[in-house]
């Protein structure tokens, strides 16, 4: 079963800025680029059952019609090609929406070679829904009769990021219930490389570089500078923690001080990478939206970018010293994050021979919620009995990463996800379990105590 799909526009362009940028970091992770594949999945709304196979597939077409970077493939130079016409493959399963995607994710993509998504459909009797798990394949579609459950979308991350992929998801669920998507569709990334190539997006790339320029003369050459201990059979590791408490007490914090929970985690994080790195001045690259633009609020395509945050953690003697110096710091770091990654290669080689070391901070914060929630009225019994549920475990590990250090944010059904990816030759797998349980206890005590250090 394939997607057809005729649009109607084609060509070729620069990668835009959001491309360059992911495109790097994928080619740094080669042969683990796998890490970057994402996905969504799409339960069919209620109105729109039963969905059979091929109202499916048509739906699925319209949506890679109306959104360019869906039929977008790498070209030479490296430059992005987009196609008027073709087919992608669809999986058809019978078994659990989420192994489905995990499956389809499991490999990188073929990025010359393949479209940027990859598409599967649970389908099951309407009389019998779930019967044949793991059954896949065209056998899967007869003998469940093809009536679709869920549909599984796993993107390439040149095609979109995560608010890409939800509006994507949006856009899906309107044609499901409507048939149509109202208004034009957004600018795809051809748009995106003209307006960044033309004055007005050269002046914004400018003022971005200004920053980066600024803040590259006065911060560490690099957070994790050293390397402290062998590597622990795959060098990279991932340990997450599921905390009720941290959840509540960040959106104390937040409610309290007048700040988003994003600052407030991008804060302690920084207090405690200064605590485990020794320096005084903390620099990390917060993975930022850049959906500032009226016209690109609802793109499908990846503008995600890093930006450069720099707190100076001499700057208070409480946390809440530290938060205040945040907001702003955090407010600079968004709007140098829509930049020419061409002016920071530039600056970076440049700045590292004035200063006679690579500059480069290795160090990232990626906050993936869509929702912030705050609330000043949890109190200290809640909020710390809560700590008792907090669970450790170590999802990933692999052999190569783009970075030493990198921290996740996710809202989970538990509590708020905080999910620590780290090269262990600069961060063992203790020093890593140490640091998220830390990060929760600071956060904790500073929703009711005026404090900086964790507690123990």
């Amino acid at each position: 079963m394939d997607i057809r799909f005729s649009g109607s526009r084609s060509g070729t362009a620069p990668l835009t800025w959001g491309q360059r940028a992911i495109w790097d970091t994928i080619q740094k992770t080669a042969p683990d680029d796998h890490y970057f594949n994402f996905g969504r999945v799409l339960k069919v709304p209620g109105r729109a059952r039963p969905l059979t196979v091929e109202r499916a597939v048509e739906v699925l077409g319209a949506l890679v019609e109306r959104h360019g970077s869906l039929r977008t493939r790498l070209g030479a130079g490296p430059s992005q090609v987009l196609e008027t016409s073709g087919s992608i493959a669809v999986t058809l399963s019978a078994g659990d929406p989420d192994r489905l995607l995990d499956t389809l994710a499991e490999r990188a993509f073929d990025y010359a070679g393949e479209w940027p998504l990859r598409v599967g459909l649970v389908v099951a009797d309407e009389t019998a829904a779930g019967t044949a798990e793991g059954t896949t394949g065209d056998a899967a579609g007869r003998s469940l009769g093809g009536v679709v459950t869920h549909i599984v979308l796993v993107f390439c991350h040149l095609a979109a990021d995560g608010l890409g992929a939800e509006a994507a998801i949006t856009d899906l669920r309107l044609l499901l219930l409507r048939g149509a998507v109202p208004g034009p569709p957004p600018p795809s990334p051809l748009d995106l490389a003209r307006w960044q190539r033309s004055e007005e997006g050269l002046r914004v790339a400018r003022i971005a570089a200004e920053h980066w320029e600024s803040e590259y003369r006065r911060i560490p050459p690099t957070m994790f500078d050293r390397p402290v201990a062998a590597p622990e059979g795959p060098p990279v590791w991932r340990a997450q923690i599921v905390s009720r408490a941290l959840d509540l007490a960040v959106q104390r914090i937040a409610a309290v001080h007048g700040v988003s929970t994003s600052t407030v985690l991008l804060a302690a994080s920084s207090v405690l990478v200064g605590a485990v790195t020794g320096h005084d001045v903390c620099a990390m690259l917060p993975i930022v939206g850049n959906r500032f633009r009226a016209d690109t609020a609802n793109a499908v395509t990846t503008l995600s970018q890093e930006g450069l945050f720099v707190l100076d953690l001499r700057g208070g003697a409480t946390f809440a010293d530290l938060l205040r110096a945040a907001k702003p710091a955090a407010l600079r770091a968004y709007r140098s994050a829509y930049h020419d990654p061409d002016d920071r290669d530039r600056l970076t080689a440049r700045i590292s021979r004035e200063r006679g070391a690579e500059i480069h901070p290795y160090c990232c914060f990626n906050d993936m919620r869509f929702v912030d929630r705050v609330d000043a009225s949890h109190d200290e019994r809640t909020v710390r009995q809560a700590m008792e549920e907090t669970a450790l475990t170590w999802p990933l590990s692999q052999d190569r990463l783009n970075c030493r250090f990198c921290l996740h944010v996710t809202g989970e059904p538990g509590g708020l996800g905080v999910s620590l990816t780290a090269d262990t030759r600069f961060l063992p797998r203790p020093a890593m379990e140490r640091y998220l349980y830390d990060l929760e206890s600071l956060l904790v005590e500073a929703a009711f105590r005026e404090v900086l250090e964790p507690v123990g």
